[in-house]
Order: C-alpha cells, then structure tokens, then sequence
C-alpha cells in the first residue's frame, strides 16, 4: 500500500480545500518546492500533485510551483543516488500538447478527471498516445461522478465509467469519494472495494483518509486491488505519521 502525499496548488501556495471548495482552502505553505522535499524525507514514494486554478479554469495555471517541485524531486534524487520517485499531475488538462509537455518536464503520470468525463474521445487518444502514464480521477458522491472541480454531479454511474475507461488502457484510477474529501471521516473503503472489484487495473483511494486505523483497514482490502492512497489534510494537520503509515502499511503488506 502506497501512501501518497498531495500537494495541491493555489496561487502558487499549496492548500488543503474542504470538499472541493476554493473558498474552503487552507495555505500550508508557499514554497511547493520545500513541501515536495519535506514528504520525501518523511518517506514518501510518489507525490499527487493537483493545479486547482487549473482544474477549474480549465488549463494550467501553476507551472512555476509544478517546477520547482519537480526541481526539488530530481535534487533529493540526485542527493541520494535514488531510481525516479514518481510525481502525478492533474488539473485543467485538457489537450494531448499538454500532456507531452508535462511529461517532457519530468512529470511520470498525467491524472484526466473532468475531461475524460466530458471529452472520452481524447482520454482515447491520450491512452493511445501515452501509454502507461495515464490516470483517470473519478470523483463520485453516492456512485455518481462529479466533474469542473465537484461542482456538477452527472448522471454517470462511477463504476460504469471505470469499466469504460479501463478498456481505453488507462493506468489506474483515482477514486474520490467527494462528501469525504478533506473532511477526515475515514475512507469510504465499501465503495473503493467495490469499485476495484469491478475492474482488473490498480484503484488509488481518495478523500476522508484521517488516521492510522484508516491506513490498516485499506491494506486489509488491498488484494481488491487499490495499490495507494492519496494523504491529504491528515498528514498536513498531523493526525497521520507519514512515515509511520508507510512504515506500517509495509510491515501489513509483508504479512
């Protein structure tokens, strides 16, 4: 089980949001740079990270601090004679130029969430162009995906989509469960299992992750098939050791 750090940008700064909600965000810290080292000394084995001025206008709005971080990435790389520690990438992308350029810069996984819902065509074309390096997020509340940043609930079944996508050749999929996303009120693992059971490729879970309880009740499901989980506010507020997590999700994984 992979523990995950997010790292999501605004302005710049990186926050944590309440349910999707920009009027909700709390700033944690305004150099990205010095966050991503941060979760990499605590143990951290890949990073999520997410423009969210992006995610809602559309088109990138935060390649300065998506640089610096992946500076940062490839300087504690560099210091420790490491193998690529994978960084993830969503929010406003939403044309194949864009993917080639961001995984031209260094970023491993490109996250399609609002336009593989809208646009299933070009996740299509980004799977077949990029194979291997694309993530479909689904957000979804009560097994209905949400798209433009949460703010519209669709008609889509979560699991349909999933199955749909899977056959695209996706890499994995995110699943977020949006009534829990920055709320701390534990993962919804009967839906993530649910949702891994009905397709073959790797679930990462999303929203609601608090303690280290939450953390064991994953790894007890993660022969379903989720290979991660995204951290968010837990790690950020300190109600979850990141390195103790992964330290304990290792030693469950090994049983």
């Amino acid at each position: 089980m992979l523990l995950i750090p997010a790292i999501d940008l605004k302005d710049g700064h990186c926050v944590r949001l309440k349910q999707g909600d920009m009027d909700l965000a709390t700033v944690f810290s305004d150099d990205p740079g010095a966050m991503a080292r941060h979760w990499l000394e605590q143990g951290a084995r890949r990073l999520h990270l997410v423009d969210l001025n992006g995610a809602f206008a559309g088109k990138p709005k935060n390649d300065a601090a998506v640089e610096a971080i992946l500076d940062a990435v490839r300087q504690y790389e560099d210091e420790f004679d490491l193998d690529e520690i994978p960084v993830q990438l969503g929010g406003g992308i939403r044309d194949l130029d864009t993917i080639e350029r961001y995984l031209d810069a260094g970023i491993s996984y490109i996250i399609i969430g609002t336009a593989a819902v809208k646009s299933p065509g070009f996740l299509h074309d980004a799977c077949g162009a990029f194979p291997g390096q694309i993530i479909v997020g689904l957000d979804a509340k009560d097994g209905k995906v949400a798209t433009d940043g949460w703010s519209k609930l669709t008609g889509h079944d979560v699991i349909d989509l999933a199955r749909k996508f899977e056959d695209y050749g996706v890499e994995s999929i995110i699943y977020t469960d949006i009534g829990r996303d920055g709320m701390m009120s534990g993962v919804n693992i009967e839906a993530t299992v649910r949702l891994a059971r009905a397709v073959k490729i790797p679930i990462i879970a999303s929203g609601g992750l608090h303690n280290l309880s939450d953390v064991e009740a994953l790894c007890g499901v993660q022969d379903e098939g989720i290979e991660g989980v995204i951290c968010g506010r837990s790690i950020y507020e300190g109600t979850l050791d990141l390195r103790a997590a992964q330290a304990r999700a290792d030693e469950l994984s090994a049983d």
